[in-house]
């Protein structure tokens, strides 16, 4: 297991990015979280401050499965169990704004072990804001994109070697998508601050020494040509915008 002191400066925006790694797809059928891996960002800046946690699920897994993100039943044997780490994981996330691929299925397992305490725990989305990158790629592409996708999109499939798909792995190639995909977002949003005090609502006022504009005005040629126009446009029937 491994966590580092949590930053607690509400002034700055506190990202995790998440993952998780299961027993199987659907907790209604028994199965369990078998790692959590969390990226820390302050501010879009990559902190170093992760958490990563082995579980056991007492659950047996298929091979299929053990496959997908390598871990086996006898490396999880002697993990603790999530009643162990529910506090501190709990501590960790709080406050933050959960960045996840796919939320909908890790939100849905942690809730689940949440509820499996019989402590009354609140759900997830109680705890934190969630941002389903998920969601955020179908606004972006017209159509939901795989995290796959995304890293060789924004070029950052190279970042992290991701043999097996271990939920730390993944949650810091969807830091790196994460940064990249909201990248433009950012620049907007340094963009819209020329205003006063950075404000873009503000007024801009031109300096008073200024050149005077210069005025351009439709010669006696232009104006009988715009009005035998106008007369054509009567003629069919159409009606000019300003006199409607």
């Amino acid at each position: 297991m491994t966590i580092n002191e949590t930053n607690t400066d509400n002034s700055e925006q506190r990202l995790i990015i998440l993952d998780t790694e299961t027993t199987g797809i659907n907790p209604r059928e028994g199965h369990r979280i078998v790692e959590i891996g969390c990226v820390e960002m302050i501010n879009r800046q990559l902190t170093g401050n992760n958490y990563h946690v082995y579980i056991n699920p007492m659950f047996e897994m298929d091979q299929e499965v053990i496959n997908i993100h390598g871990l086996t039943n006898e490396f999880l044997q002697d993990k603790p169990l999530f009643s162990k780490i529910a506090d501190e994981f709990i501590n960790f996330i709080r406050g933050a704004e959960l960045v996840i691929h796919n939320a909908k299925f890790d939100i849905g397992f942690m809730d689940h072990e949440f509820s499996l305490l019989n402590r009354g725990l609140p759900k997830s989305k109680e705890i934190c804001t969630v941002t389903d990158t998920l969601k955020v790629s179908k606004d972006e592409f017209g159509s939901p994109k795989t995290l796959n996708f995304l890293a060789k999109h924004y070029r950052v499939d190279k970042l992290v070697d991701r043999t097996y798909h271990g939920a730390l792995i993944d949650a810091q190639l969807l830091a790196f998508v994460y940064i990249e995909m909201t990248r433009r977002q950012e620049a907007l949003n340094l963009t819209a601050g020329d205003g006063v005090d950075g404000n873009a609502n503000d007024i801009r006022r031109l300096p008073s020494t200024r050149e005077p504009l210069t005025i351009v005005c439709a010669s006696d040629e232009e104006l009988i040509a715009h009005q035998q126009r106008l007369d054509v446009v009567t003629k069919e029937g159409g009606k000019h915008l300003w006199q409607s």
